[in-house]
């Protein structure tokens, strides 16, 4: 076995590492301040633009957010995260799609409850929404489900998410079998265990990177038809 350099295999100082949001190199450092007057026209067309430029600055999967949920297995209440895909926006909300027999399907279940934060570091921006989740109907589930490919409809239909398997072939073995299920079918259905969520906001926090962490965070509050903004320190 061959001798290691210490300097390649030194742990990384965690502590020391830092970026500063005010450093030229990044694109957000030539951009005004964000403001209240930015969400004049409401949370989601903000949000829409800023996962627009992320894209446009090829971010790799811009619409990803981190999905937190509520557990109620256990002594107390304890919060659970994963990254999931937003796969459709509008004013009512973010809305997403997984396996209802999930964790998460589970989790929204016994409390609807969620939050759901976007991270474009890049760009020096997040957005953080909050609010209560339901069911999207199965029609909105049927349009979104006619776009997925092939492979992720099968996908769908073979795993039983979130459950233990015994190893990686048992799972190919039953992909192989759905597979076999569906192959004279050309338009595989939606399995009934399986559709989205739309996580309604009760309030929307936008967050802009700023030099010497004096960050700009202006946050969307929701109730009813009442909307108030308002400006948090950093």
């Amino acid at each position: 076995m061959r001798d290691l350099d210490p300097a390649a295999t030194a742990a990384p100082d965690l502590a020391a590492m830092r970026v500063d949001y005010g450093n030229p190199l990044f694109v957000p450092a030539e951009e005004p301040d964000l403001d209240e007057t930015w969400v004049a026209g409401g949370w989601e067309p903000l949000l829409r633009s800023w996962i627009e430029q992320a894209a446009g600055a090829g971010v790799a999967e811009p619409n990803a957010m981190v999905l937190a949920t509520v557990s109620l297995n256990g002594p107390a209440p304890r919060p659970v995260a994963r990254t999931v895909l937003c796969k459709g926006l509008s004013p009512e909300g973010v809305t997403f799609y997984t396996n209802y027999d999930s964790a998460k399907g589970g989790q929204l279940a016994a409390d609807p409850y969620a939050a759901a934060s976007f991270v474009w570091p890049a760009l020096a921006r997040q957005v953080h929404v909050r609010g209560v989740t339901e069911r999207v109907t199965p029609e909105v589930t049927a349009v979104y489900w006619a776009a997925r490919p092939r492979e992720s409809r099968l996908g769908a239909w073979a795993s039983q998410q979130s459950r233990p398997v015994a190893s990686r072939a048992d799972l190919d073995r039953v992909l192989a079998e759905t597979t076999a299920r569906f192959a004279d079918v050309e338009d595989i259905p939606v399995p009934p265990f399986w559709g989205g969520y739309l996580l309604r906001p009760d309030e929307v926090e936008f967050w802009q990177g700023r030099h010497g962490r004096l960050h700009n965070r202006i946050v969307v509050r929701i109730d009813g038809q009442t909307t108030t903004v308002e400006r948090l320190q950093p």
